[in-house]
């Protein structure tokens, strides 16, 4: 994934991305505060803050945050945010996920909510994470899931390979509206990874995110004819990705709704 798509694509967007319901105020943002439980005297870091929901939503429970981002855009309208709100303890700094220009254990909470699937490197993302965190510090991570047998456990006659096949199937639906999307990693994917790197699992809790498909597609954009293509997989007869979608019309209007995973983890001491 070239980092310069994505800054091109959110960069244009910026805007848009305060007003998003599903980023301002998803159920998962005060699940994901709960999880961390924070303290007022903790550093907190959020990883790709786009226009400063977490960091700000965090704000009032912790002695300072950093947001961070790779899009400066996306800082410009949170430090204006910021400004409105008048909160005083969020700093910002443009970072990328995969080389963070923090000091080793310097945090002692570190978030990234709803932007992971764009990370090219998840490994080097996670190792970052780790190595800014202090010792027994938290991370919580939220984000889109791609679809396995954890997340349908009662789903006893798909094969292993009718799933993958299904998560290839939504990952291709979302990079249709969003080029910048690399890959929404499954429960067990993140589960794996995060172990791997040295976390502890603590929760792992999945929301259902319900979008309305025309200012999910408006909100970056989408030409008619990959609009067009959405549709048709809305449509389309694959039962895991049906199942997963839920396609459905209420009041004239197109829905659907893709899961969405908080785990929260701690940083082995």
């Amino acid at each position: 994934m070239n980092k310069d798509l994505i800054r091109n694509q959110f960069g244009t967007h910026a805007e848009k991305y305060v007003t998003s319901v599903v980023h301002a105020k998803g159920k998962s943002l005060q699940r994901l505060v709960a999880l961390a439980n924070p303290e007022k005297h903790w550093q907190a870091l959020d990883i790709a803050t786009a226009t400063g929901h977490t960091a700000f939503t965090l704000a009032p429970h912790v002695g300072t945050v950093i947001a961070s981002d790779l899009v400066p855009e996306m800082l410009e309208v949170a430090q204006a945010e910021a400004r409105k709100k008048n909160i005083t303890n969020v700093r910002f700094e443009q970072a990328d996920a995969e080389n963070l220009p923090f000091e080793a254990e310097s945090f002692d909470l570190v978030t990234c909510r709803i932007a992971a699937h764009h990370f090219p490197n998840v490994n080097k993302f996670l190792e970052e994470v780790s190595r800014v965190l202090k010792p027994g510090g938290k991370f919580i991570l939220v984000d889109n899931v791609g679809i396995d047998a954890l997340l349908f456990p009662d789903e006893k006659s798909s094969s292993e390979k009718e799933f993958e096949e299904a998560s290839k199937a939504y990952n291709q639906f979302e990079a249709i509206r969003d080029p910048s999307h690399n890959r929404a990693l499954t429960i067990g994917e993140w589960s794996t990874e995060i172990r791997q790197t040295g976390f502890e699992i603590t929760a792992v809790e999945v929301l259902d995110k319900d979008m309305e498909f025309d200012s999910w597609v408006q909100r970056l954009n989408t030409p008619e004819d990959g609009i067009r293509k959405l549709r048709s997989i809305l449509d389309g007869d694959i039962p895991l990705l049906r199942r997963y979608l839920q396609s459905r019309e209420l009041d004239g209007k197109i829905w659907f709704t893709i899961k969405e995973a908080t785990i929260a983890a701690e940083k082995s001491v």
